[in-house]
């Protein structure tokens, strides 16, 4: 009986697993931005999200801490794959004409 009740209840706990909403970074912040206007309270706002208030409460805290991250300057910007093809291709047609820089030379001009 006891092992009929522990598979019954791993059973359970897979499909609660498998259907369990995952929320893009877009939601997150649609959620967390609306929060924080003050407009519902957090409580009203997790019950009508359907979300637990441990949830919202994280995503806020992460959402304010990489705000103030970005805004103190410690993170880099990522660079987009068409500034990288960009920069490779300029890179090429330097390296053609002047041939392969040395890298003793690389962080002044070579004679």
């Amino acid at each position: 009986m006891a092992e009929k009740k522990s598979t019954a209840e791993a059973t359970v706990k897979n499909i609660r697993r498998n259907t369990r909403k995952k929320y893009s970074a877009e939601e997150k912040i649609r959620i967390v931005i609306e929060g924080l206007r003050g407009d519902l309270t957090v409580a009203a706002l997790c019950r009508r999200e359907g979300i637990n208030q441990n949830s919202y409460n994280k995503w806020s805290k992460e959402f304010l801490e990489a705000g103030k991250h970005r805004l103190a300057g410690d993170t880099q910007r990522q660079a987009t794959s068409e500034e990288v093809k960009e920069l490779r291709k300029e890179l090429d047609q330097l390296t053609c004409a002047c041939g392969p820089v040395q890298a003793s030379c690389w962080w002044r001009s070579c004679p």
